[in-house]
């Protein structure tokens, strides 16, 4: 909240959401509490009415737990080793 509060003073700069990315492991427990975690900060931004923030996007999940992030509150994965393929 404190660098919301710090970005929010620069010009010509507006934040419109937040981005994670969870730890690539197995436990999907691990995951779903990153996807949590930032869907509550969000929250938490957007009830605190930040000049110059929005919470209009939620990005979060790739490829592997895009699923779990959706499942979370996601509105934006990133998806690109499942279009793309492995580097």
């Amino acid at each position: 909240m404190d660098l919301l509060r710090q970005i929010s003073v620069l010009p010509n700069i507006k934040v419109c959401g937040l981005m994670t990315m969870a730890p690539f492991v197995e436990d999907e427990a691990a995951v779903r509490s990153v996807f949590k975690g930032l869907k509550e900060l969000a929250g938490q931004a957007g009830s605190a009415r930040i000049p110059n923030v929005e919470m209009k996007y939620l990005s979060m999940g790739m490829t592997h737990d895009y699923a779990f992030a959706l499942e979370e509150g996601a509105n934006m994965v990133r998806v690109g080793t499942g279009i793309f393929g492995e580097r």
